[in-house]
């Protein structure tokens, strides 16, 4: 057979076929004259499956998970670009891209041959496939029927148009978040005002502050120095003017007041979410939102939100009355980070940044290594002759034994990209490069993309990580591990692929663990100075610190579940999105802290606006 990029152009970097991204290779211009190149082809593609027969599970339903695996590890260089380095002439072309990637995508669910195709194959197949062949038929039946494959011509047609405009809209949402944090920058001519601050923010602030021509230090919004910030800086002051520029983000308060405001962008994606969904049959987005989850009704789902909270707020509201006594006063909202701190201190006598010399990143890894080979007989091998898009990006082989002594083989790879840096999106994600596949056409070996927000390492000496910073890289390892260790041949239920939103997670959440036990923070720590292996007293303490103010940990969570099931669940047409009105609403029902009026929270809530997320 004819490998489908026999009949492209091959001098793009995108479309030449490499086994793994040519980072180095990769321009704004080779992204929607590719992109647009591999469509055609695709829809060529399409129109000879679709006249195949016999039409089989061989015939027609391999060919299309040919046809989506070879668009997904085209996008995702793309994709992952647009998210780690962010600028104008690859955020065009990206988003140029978002309308025939939506229109490719909704035409093939849309298409009613394929549909009955699927149907047949089910229907007369079934005795002789297997479980994960019935699975790819079963996925793919329920994607033609949420992306409205039965609606008349009208509705179908308007379908599409919904489909197209969120994408676009969801593109925006997440360029003004990152516009927005960018445009911040704080200038301090005093060492007493960054008072609590530790060594490396202090260094790297002097450092901008310079290349801007500039005396003291200047602070960006950053992740890692908005934490610094708000947990360890003395002054209350500095701590305000950082949750309310982080709070404020792509919003119509705070320092870039109404330059990136994401209110008519929420407003638009709830309407068209909550129209696509009626287009369907249903009353909501959340209802239509639960088809492709565990929980079975919206009731059902709000119920269990409200349990938790009820659970959780006596909790919460003794831990917030222990930390305003611990104070001596009323706390506000930017204070209680930085109190929450101080009373672990006190308590626990331990904290995150006395902890941070421990943790060098380099030994984490090993650790983490290490863990990950005793669990599962995989191991991880740096290379040094794979493209990648910025010198703070390495990537590893991931190697399984054989059964001979000594001999290994290559099962993937991953990349990785731990620190923060100017036009990078903020948090912690893993997403997949490549996925897995074994079909007649070929196969390939998954590979993933691990990125964090760290703080980077400063005067020679390597990254420090808090161990706030270890529990997050082992939870998106875990996500790796997920997405590497799958045995499923067919790339669409592969991974992370096909499975329900609400399950997603729990790979992640469960390798996370292991960031706690005793046996691996020993495996994991090694003082930058001493050389000194994290003291028992130390891991003692640390552990004890493991369900300190739970109950307001678990509320803040529930607040953004509550909010965004809301949002989705109640969206009415004649009264707008409301989010500020129900915000207000969740907040007076379970928060005990209190929020100022300007905090804009949803305005740069991207796991819901931006991401997979929504009403999840």
């Amino acid at each position: 057979m004819c490998s489908y990029n026999c009949r492209m152009n091959t001098a793009n970097p995108l479309l030449a076929g490499h086994t793994l991204p040519a980072f180095d290779a990769i321009r704004p211009e080779h992204v929607e004259t590719g992109i647009r190149e591999l469509l055609e082809d695709s829809r060529e593609r399409v129109r000879q499956i679709e006249q195949v027969e016999p039409a089989t599970f061989q015939s027609v339903v391999e060919p299309l998970e040919e046809l989506g695996h070879r668009l997904s590890r085209t996008w995702s260089p793309v994709g992952h670009l647009n998210g780690v380095m962010n600028n104008e002439a690859l955020r065009e072309k990206y988003n140029a891209c978002l309308p025939l990637l939506s229109a490719y995508g909704t035409d093939l669910a849309q298409n009613e041959r394929l549909f009955r195709v699927y149907e047949k194959v089910r229907a007369t197949e079934a005795a002789a496939l297997d479980a994960e062949q019935l699975a790819v038929v079963d996925h793919a039946l329920l994607d033609f029927r949420l992306a409205g494959v039965a609606l008349d011509g009208a509705k179908k047609d308007r379908f599409k148009e919904v489909m197209l405009e969120l994408s676009t809209l969801a593109a925006k949402f997440e360029e003004n978040v990152l516009d927005s944090t960018n445009a911040f920058t704080h200038h301090v001519e005093s060492a007493e005002e960054l008072a609590g601050l530790n060594m490396m923010i202090l260094s790297a602030a002097r450092e901008r502050a310079a290349a801007a021509g500039k005396s003291g230090w200047l602070l960006g919004l950053d992740q890692p120095t908005y934490v610094a910030v708000v947990t360890d800086a003395r002054s209350p002051d500095l701590r305000k003017a950082f949750y309310q520029a982080w709070s404020t983000r792509a919003s119509d308060q705070g320092p870039s007041a109404g330059q990136f405001d994401n209110r008519p962008v929420m407003e638009k994606l709830l309407a068209l979410r909550h129209e696509s969904a009626q287009l369907l049959g249903y009353p909501n987005y959340a209802a239509y939102a639960l088809a492709r989850r565990m929980a079975r009704s919206v009731d059902e789902v709000l119920a269990f939100l409200r349990q938790m909270a009820a659970a959780a707020r006596p909790a919460a509201e003794r831990e917030l009355a222990e930390l305003t006594q611990f104070a001596g006063r009323q706390l506000d909202a930017w204070d209680i980070t930085y109190y929450s701190e101080r009373l672990q201190e006190e308590r626990y006598s331990i904290s995150q940044e006395e902890l941070r010399p421990y943790f060098a990143l380099p030994r984490v890894l090993d650790g983490l290594f290490g863990v990950v080979q005793r669990l599962y007989g995989i191991s991880f091998r740096p290379r040094a002759d794979v493209p990648l898009w910025h010198p703070d990006a390495r990537y590893y082989d991931v190697l399984r034994a054989e059964k001979n002594p000594g001999s290994e083989v290559v099962i993937g790879g991953v990349y990785l990209d731990p620190y923060a840096r100017p036009n990078k999106r903020s948090g912690a994600w893993m997403d997949d490069c490549v996925g897995r596949k074994q079909l007649a056409s070929g196969s390939a070996l998954p590979v993933a993309y691990l990125v964090c927000n760290a703080l980077p390492g400063a005067d020679g000496k390597p990254a420090q990580l808090t161990h706030d910073d270890v529990v997050t890289l082992f939870h998106e390892f875990g996500h790796g591990l997920h997405h590497l260790l799958t045995r499923v041949k067919y790339p669409s239920i592969a991974g992370i692929n096909g499975v329900s939103w609400d399950a997603v997670e729990l790979p992640s959440q469960f390798f996370e663990n292991y960031a706690w036990q005793p046996e691996v923070l020993r495996d994991i720590s090694q003082h930058v100075e001493t050389g000194a292996t994290l003291p028992a007293e130390k891991i003692a303490q640390l552990l004890r610190t493991r369900s300190f103010q739970a109950g307001l940990a678990t509320l803040r969570q529930v607040e953004f579940a509550l909010l965004d099931f809301r949002l989705h669940a109640e969206y009415d047409p004649a009264l707008g999105a409301r989010v500020a009105q129900i915000l207000a609403e969740v907040r007076s029902e379970i928060a005990v802290i209190r929020i100022p009026e300007w905090n804009r929270f949803p305005n740069s809530f991207s796991h819901i606006f931006a991401g997979g997320y929504a009403a999840g």
